[in-house]
């Protein structure tokens, strides 16, 4: 008996495509994972095509797992038969498969190293996170060391980096090393060069699917142009995704190959799934109408037989705390008056400094919540660390205080080791001191330690001294620029065009300002560590990145002012794509929120709001 959910017309003809080459367009909430699941199940059970031989590729090993929970029903035990794989982790694959000796180097160990090579070159004070950005953007688009160089010939900061590039790859060699982004070049130029095994893999995998092909990258889609070009026979390639979705061109994904792609394969199909099962119709034309305005896009019509439903809500506070404020406000009426949960909610925003306004209203009205896949915002570390210093600063001869020295003595990175830490507490215990005042007298042999403890106290001490007379906000200050400590949460990621770490320091001084002394902020902050601000029946908060692929019956997006949504460094058309992919996650009620003020400057509202409005905002 078949288990599967029926599909509609549209559904039905793309997964009985035969052989050759197909694209799915598939807007949100059109079933695409069914139609791509039920595609594969036809290939064995109607076309008889050996599972083995099919190659099903993600870009999320979530979302690989969840297509292999979809096909169970399907294919029962030959589920496990179907290679259903990461794009990275199938080239992992096929490169150990083909004798290729190597290990990954981690991100942190990746930064550590290009950290080194930048010191050693001494190429002055391009961020470590920036080389490595810039590193891993060169190889999505199969740039080698030495063509970096020659495209940048005369831009002397990229020449720098290409040097880098160049040391960082001879390092990476003589260790045997690879890093996630040499996956992708490494299959490249394999498939590429050697004849037998791209044959032996074009066999292999007769029929190749691709999910979210939005999100490839050139490197991506060169490693599958290798795989299906020159064959022959029974061998079809199936790609899937939706070209108003693609919002990661800040990885280097490529709008491009999703728009292009009849161009590239002259003789395929295109099937179109427009038929919405998510959102109600007043929802759909607000995302009909904000997409419009895109130029570079394939035309789409977004159609649902779903009932009316609510009309879009349009609210817009005076500040980003009455903004939020009002986003409160409607989540009481949703619960009490209209049947709603708080698990049904979901406020989304651009970027994740935006998620402290928002958790210090939810906490104040007492509104559980989660930060998805992510931390609340006074938990995320470069914030944590700034508390921290003013905890110590606050009680440095308690047990508060050595508590807290133990957690920043080595933030930015001091080069202290546990041994030292253990003589330290050592020292401490046998003159009945606290760990300062034992830092302050102890005789320290090692030269590098003893400059780097001289630093930080001259550091501290006059914060301490000084603390009744300086604000929280005016310490927070401080310890930035004594610690250099921008550049040092910078250089400890890889930096979003967003800068997310800048701008949560950025919101938590802002929300300093509100405290005189040091201790009343620290009892605000340490309110959030209840169970309201970790609640996972709660209101889910995140980013619209996090947000794809998931759907809510009520969707708050938030923040859509100028700068922010769209964002001031972003391109305009992916940033209406992000905008879209957020409003899209609605199914029955949809919430659009600004603000007239944020950071205390006036702003002006988003323009999307008036593309999708018509300029009517409540």
């Amino acid at each position: 008996m078949d288990k599967r959910p029926q599909l509609n017309e549209q559904q039905r003809r793309a997964a009985s495509f035969g052989n050759g080459v197909a694209s799915v367009l598939a807007i949100p909430g059109s079933g695409k994972t069914l139609t791509m699941t039920h595609r594969i199940g036809n290939l064995i059970r109607k076309h008889g095509v050996a599972p083995e031989n099919i190659l099903g590729l993600t870009f999320t090993r979530n979302a690989a797992a969840a297509m292999k929970t979809r096909l169970e029903p399907v294919l029962n035990k030959m589920t496990k038969r179907v290679q259903l794989q990461t794009m990275h982790a199938f080239c992992y694959s096929l490169l150990k498969n083909e004798g290729r000796t190597f290990e990954i180097i981690t991100e942190k160990d990746q930064l550590t190293l290009i950290k080194k090579l930048a010191k050693k070159e001494n190429i002055g004070k391009i961020p470590s996170g920036m080389i490595v950005r810039e590193i891993g953007l060169a190889k999505n688009n199969l740039i080698t060391w030495s063509e970096f160089k020659e495209i940048y010939q005369g831009d002397l900061m990229m020449m720098k980096i290409g040097h880098i590039y160049m040391s960082y790859e001879e390092s990476k060699r003589k260790n045997l090393q690879l890093d996630l982004n040499d996956l992708l070049m490494e299959a490249y130029k394999l498939l590429k060069e050697n004849t037998s095994v791209r044959k032996k893999y074009q066999e292999q995998y007769s029929h190749i699917l691709v999910d979210e092909f939005q999100d490839t990258n050139p490197a991506q889609m060169g490693i599958l142009q290798l795989l299906v070009s020159g064959r022959n026979g029974d061998t079809s390639f199936w790609v899937c995704g939706d070209d108003w979705q693609s919002i990661y061109a800040f990885t280097g994904a490529s709008v491009g190959n999703i728009l292009n792609f009849k161009d590239m394969f002259k003789n395929s199909k295109q099937f179109i799934l427009d038929m919405n099962y998510r959102s109600t119709p007043e929802i759909l034309n607000v995302c009909q109408k904000l997409i419009a305005h895109n130029t570079r896009k394939i035309e789409k019509t977004l159609r649902t037989q779903n009932s009316k439903g609510e009309g879009v809500v349009a609210l817009c506070g005076v500040n980003e705390e009455d903004e939020s404020l009002q986003i409160v406000n409607e989540i009481k009426d949703l619960l009490e008056n209209r049947g709603y949960g708080y698990r049904d909610i979901a406020v989304l925003y651009r970027a994740n400094c935006q998620s402290r306004i928002i958790e210090e209203a939810f906490s104040k009205f007492k509104v559980p919540y989660h930060v998805e896949n992510g931390m609340s915002f006074y938990q995320r570390h470069e914030v944590k660390t700034l508390l921290e210093y003013l905890r110590f600063i606050d009680g440095p001869d308690s047990e508060e205080g050595d508590d807290a020295l133990r957690k920043i003595i080595n933030v930015p990175n001091r080069y202290i080791g546990r041994s030292f830490m253990t003589v330290l507490e050592e020292q401490a215990s046998a003159k009945d001191k606290h760990l300062y005042q034992a830092l302050k007298t102890m005789k320290i042999e090692v030269p590098y330690l003893r400059k780097y403890i001289k630093q930080f106290i001259e550091i501290i001490d006059p914060l301490i001294r000084d603390k009744s007379q300086l604000e929280p906000a005016e310490l927070i200050g401080i310890l930035r620029e004594a610690l250099e400590y921008d550049r040092y949460i910078t250089d400890e990621d890889i930096p979003s065009p967003d800068d997310e770490k800048i701008a949560n320091i950025n919101q938590l001084q802002l929300a300093a300002t509100r405290y005189s002394d040091i201790r009343s902020l620290l009892n605000y902050t340490g309110s959030f560590r209840d169970e309201t601000s970790n609640d996972r029946n709660g209101v889910s908060l995140m980013t619209i990145h996090k947000a794809k692929g998931l759907e809510f019956p009520i969707v708050f997006v938030t923040g859509l002012i100028e700068g922010m949504l769209p964002h001031k460094n972003g391109d305009l058309e992916e940033e209406r794509r992000i905008a879209f992919v957020g409003i899209s996650r609605a199914m029955k009620q949809l919430y659009l929120t600004c603000s007239a003020t944020y950071a205390g400057r006036p702003v002006k509202r988003s323009p999307f709001l008036e593309e999708m409005l018509s300029g009517k905002v409540e």
